[in-house]
């Protein structure tokens, strides 16, 4: 009976050496010789380790859990195309990607190993494989704006046909799209669609596909069984496994030897900034991060969004470089932006709730400093708010500090674009840092966001 297991959006799990290893153990305790590995990208970024070594950890974690099969996540290309090629190149398993073209118009990574789709027999069952990655990547990923993605649903329907016509008894999507593996399995010729770039977990059937989604940084491993028409999907908890003892040996110490242990400042309550609370609204680690913003550009209001603060360990009591690495580990720059008040009314308008691909319709996206908004849950709609206490004006003018990402996605807050951008900065994390060292990093939470349902106030 073949099976398959199935790991995506680990992303900083490397920082965490005991965690990455339990995720390896977990997959080296299940696998065996009519087993398949699988990930749906974003193995190679973000993280601590990630950021010191531009990927290169994943090669070590390719390796320990004998990965067969992937495909790209946004976040693959973090370094840009050149350095995702690199990788390619070094991994263990065969990329897949159906819908990502090269800066030539050329199949990505195609000299380096990557196909379109393929096919694996296990216990005479022909397996068929291919990897789509959202679209929306070159919005969302200023690295990758120089690649072009083709329509998802067109180029895997091109993929499952050839996969059909090549004999596959099963046809098994690797997917980086998000929400959309639901018009994936509903219109493709597909029997299973592994899902990744929400972090939500999902075990689903959609139009009698199953479809599955681990959620992120290495939790969860979902093993997949396939008995001819039946397809079972059992979930494991990585905690629950014993470590690869040679993957927790081969990265404890790495992000130590980068240089990024300083202890910055010390806090009296450690700060949570797991998903479910970084989405839910206003928290103390966004107040703190929009307060760094603020204080290191001197702009009028500082802007986090949700998604760019990664989850992991609680941090503090101390606080070192690498916790704030951590934290946002990109290579963005913190820039200002110039707006008028309708522009940033309409900045906060997106605060919660999006038709974007990698989140869920309920999140709340903004993390603010300086301003105080009053949300209405019922209505879905900013209905109050001010910067230092006064009300916007549509007209004035006003400084909002956020990341570089933030001008170039189209994604979470389009109103604040590059033409709005008036000065730049540091890089994120470098700020952070600075803003640790000479203020300390924290912030309660003092109702900066106040959400309203059913005439009840929320803080």
């Amino acid at each position: 009976m073949p099976r398959l297991l199935h790991y995506s959006d680990i992303e900083n799990v490397f920082d965490d050496p005991e965690r990455a290893g339990r995720l390896a153990g977990c997959i080296a305790a299940l696998d065996g010789d009519d087993t398949l590995v699988t990930g749906t990208g974003d193995t190679i970024a973000p993280g601590v380790l990630s950021l010191v070594e531009r990927g290169g950890q994943a090669l070590d974690f390719y390796d320990a859990v004998g990965a067969d099969y992937e495909t790209f996540g946004n976040h693959e290309f973090d370094y840009g195309p050149t350095r995702a090629r690199e990788l390619v190149a070094a991994s263990r398993p065969t990329w897949v990607t159906c819908n990502i073209r090269d800066e030539a118009g050329d199949r990505f990574a195609a000299a380096e190993g990557a196909v379109p789709w393929t096919t694996h027999e296990v216990d005479g069952v022909t397996l068929g494989f291919f990897g789509v990655t959202d679209p929306a990547t070159g919005s969302i990923n200023p690295e990758a704006v120089e690649l072009t993605f083709d329509d998802a649903s067109d180029a895997a329907t091109e993929a499952t046909e050839a996969l059909r016509d090549a004999g596959a008894d099963v046809v098994v999507a690797l997917s980086h799209l998000g929400s959309g593996d639901d018009e994936l399995a509903r219109r493709c010729d597909v029997d299973v669609v592994l899902g990744g770039h929400v972090h939500a977990e999902r075990d689903d059937v959609v139009a009698g596909v199953p479809l599955v989604r681990p959620g992120a940084n290495g939790h969860v491993v979902w093993e997949i069984r396939i008995d001819g028409e039946r397809i079972e999907t059992v979930r494991h908890r990585t905690a629950e496994y014993l470590p690869d003892e040679s993957l927790v040996a081969a990265l404890n110490g790495r992000v130590d030897s980068a240089g990024l242990d300083e202890v910055l400042c010390r806090i009296e309550r450690p700060m949570d900034r797991s998903e479910e609370t970084v989405a839910a609204g206003e928290c103390r680690v966004g107040n703190t991060i929009a307060d760094a913003y603020r204080w290191a550009t001197g702009a009028d209001v500082g802007l986090q969004n949700s998604g760019g603060i990664r989850s992991g360990p609680p941090i503090g009591p101390e606080i070192t470089h690498a916790d704030l690495v951590s934290l946002v580990p990109f290579e963005e720059h913190l820039v200002v932006a110039e707006l008028t008040g309708e522009e940033l009314l309409a900045v906060f308008g997106a605060a919660r709730g999006s038709s974007m691909g990698f989140g869920e319709p309920d999140w709340w996206h903004a993390h603010i400093s300086g301003a105080r908004i009053v949300w209405d849950d019922d209505r879905n709609e900013v209905v109050e708010a001010t910067v230092d206490g006064d009300p916007i004006d549509p007209d004035a003018l006003y400084t909002l500090a956020t990341s570089d990402y933030m001008l170039h996605s189209t994604q979470e807050f389009p109103a604040v674009t590059q033409a709005h951008r008036a000065g730049e900065f540091e890089i994120q994390h470098e700020a952070l840092a600075r803003y640790a060292r000479e203020v300390g990093f924290d912030a309660e939470i003092d109702g900066r966001i106040e959400r309203r349902a059913s005439g009840r106030a929320e803080n």
